[in-house]
């Protein structure tokens, strides 16, 4: 099947190659599009972890954090801080979180309800890295759970399955305060997971064995945050004219834009055998940028401000100069094909192209 779809593509490639291209270039820029994701190397633990929202095993000290959350834009700082730290066995990526709180509360019990109703943390994983077929966890201080799977992203009409629950999940919230109660203020709230790999490495779209040594999954943690009133003597989120205020949201790697289902976005997780991550090199993508290049090409055409290169008829090509940062340019050709349209990126020193469709998939040859 691998073979054939790139026989496909290559066809496509040269078929349009041999249609007229446009005579002019268009200049887009997408500097402000580009985002470098953050990278996590998570070192393995020999013995299970006791998930009870402390991290007081010496396996955790090994650990490092995070960096602090920042906003989801990249543009303010957040109230509270955030910070995360993993680690991993075969049977589970560990997951410890600090929130930092003065108010913690929650009124959400149900499994599988919409938590981010709630101040929550949530945990977002793609096994493969592909932008499709991803998990995500949500947590309250309740240490009640919505998990969820998504076959691909809403953007391209993804849908998804609440029915999908990780049963052997184990999860353990730590109150530094008082739950619910607004008459003090509080400290901060401690989340510990324990996520099974077995159902996320089913996700994968090669080996569904445990993670080798330097292997890299997708992943991104987000922090939903919302001003409150007390009514009653109980908390409940802030209104305005009858309307609820927006949320805050902070996150781990910058998604650039109020949305978490932008996957190409989300920081990479490195594993390693390694009992501490200290000495372990991080993996570089060398073709991280034309990637991402063309997933904003992609978001442009779809939904932004090259979305005019559609009314070109099928078989169309033209060459577009990106600007990616001030004074560098890379060159990219869009195709339109019979159900949409592609973009490519040529990298002629490494003898690869980068391909892009209107679904939002990269291939490379």
């Amino acid at each position: 099947m691998k073979q054939l779809a790139i026989l496909s593509i290559l066809l496509f490639y040269f078929s349009c190659a041999n249609k007229k291209e446009s005579d002019s270039i268009l200049s887009v820029d997408v500097s402000v599009d580009i985002v470098t994701p953050k990278n996590y190397i998570v070192s393995k633990v020999k013995e299970p972890l006791i998930i009870d929202g402390n991290s007081m095993e010496p396996s955790w000290d090994l650990a490092s954090y995070t960096d602090d959350f920042i906003d989801i834009e990249g543009e303010k700082t957040p109230k509270f801080d955030t910070k995360v730290k993993m680690l991993w066995d075969d049977s589970y990526l560990y997951v410890y979180s600090e929130l930092k709180e003065p108010h913690i509360w929650g009124n959400l019990k149900q499994r599988d309800t919409i938590i981010y109703y709630n101040n929550d943390f949530e945990v977002f994983i793609d096994p493969s890295g592909a932008g499709t077929g991803y998990g995500e966890i949500e947590i309250n201080a309740l240490n009640t759970v919505w998990d969820l799977f998504l076959d691909k992203p809403y953007r391209v009409g993804g849908k998804a399955n609440f029915e999908w629950n990780l049963d052997e999940l184990k999860t353990a919230v730590k109150i530094h305060g008082t739950l619910n109660n607004p008459t003090d203020l509080d400290s901060l709230w401690t989340i510990e997971m324990a996520i099974p790999l077995k159902p996320l490495t089913r996700l994968r779209k090669g080996p569904k064995g445990i993670p080798k040594e330097g292997e890299q999954w997708r992943l991104n943690f987000s922090r939903v945050q919302w001003d409150h009133d007390i009514e009653n003597n109980r908390y409940d989120r802030k209104k305005e004219n009858d309307k609820y205020l927006r949320e805050y949201n902070w996150v781990w790697s910058s998604q650039n834009v109020i949305n978490m289902h932008e996957p190409e976005k989300w920081g990479y997780l490195q594993f390693t055998e390694a009992s501490s991550s200290k000495d372990i090199a991080f993996i570089e993508d060398e073709d991280l940028l034309d990637k991402q290049i063309l997933y904003a090409l992609f978001r442009k055409t779809r939904y932004g401000d090259l979305k005019h290169v559609l009314d070109n008829e099928y078989g169309h090509t033209q060459i577009i100069d990106v600007s990616f940062s001030e004074g560098k340019t890379k060159q990219a050709t869009f195709y339109k094909t019979n159900v949409g349209f592609e973009f490519s990126i040529e990298n002629k020193d490494k003898n690869r192209i980068h391909f892009i469709n209107n679904e939002g998939t990269l291939k490379t040859l």
